[in-house]
């Protein structure tokens, strides 16, 4: 996705977000992480660049997660010790906050989806949602009522007139 900057009013600038998630997944419980980051990662994240795309967040055998396939492209004034782009990035979370996501995991069909990538107070952030995959039927129905949304606010925006 295209980055986005926006400065909220409690310190968060939005990197990426990961629109794709609410159309592809039925989310429920939102996390948020620290990411552990190298130089070279944060200068890129602070020119806005990544993306969300194809990535996920896994829980390993020794209970620790870790965002996968995130892209983080290399830095343009970086080094020959430049970071891999997408390399796995552990997250910082409490063990209560681990051993409750890993049993929901543990549900059939869930699993966790970035949904957004920012800034709070100077420290990258990761939101990631509990979510349930959608079928077609459901993306079908999800779409129908975005456009019914889009039909009512136009009809509305035409009677103020």
């Amino acid at each position: 996705m295209a980055a986005k900057r926006s400065t909220g009013g409690d310190g968060t600038k939005l990197i990426v977000s990961n629109r794709r998630a609410r159309f592809d997944y039925h989310l429920e419980d939102t996390f948020e992480a620290g990411l552990v980051l190298q130089g070279t990662e944060v200068k890129s994240l602070r020119d806005g660049k990544g993306s969300l795309a194809e990535a996920w967040v896994k829980i390993d055998e020794h209970g620790e997660a870790w965002l996968m396939q995130a892209h983080i492209p290399e830095y343009a004034f970086g080094n020959r010790n430049n970071h891999d782009p997408v390399r796995p990035r552990k997250l910082l979370l409490h063990r209560r906050e681990l051993d409750q996501i890993a049993r929901a995991v543990s549900a059939k069909g869930m699993t966790l989806v970035p949904t957004r990538l920012y800034f709070r107070h100077g420290r990258a952030k990761l939101e990631f949602a509990l979510g349930r995959g959608k079928n077609v039927a459901d993306k079908r129905q999800t779409a129908k009522e975005r456009d019914a949304k889009r039909e009512i606010e136009r009809a509305m925006k035409q009677r103020r007139r």
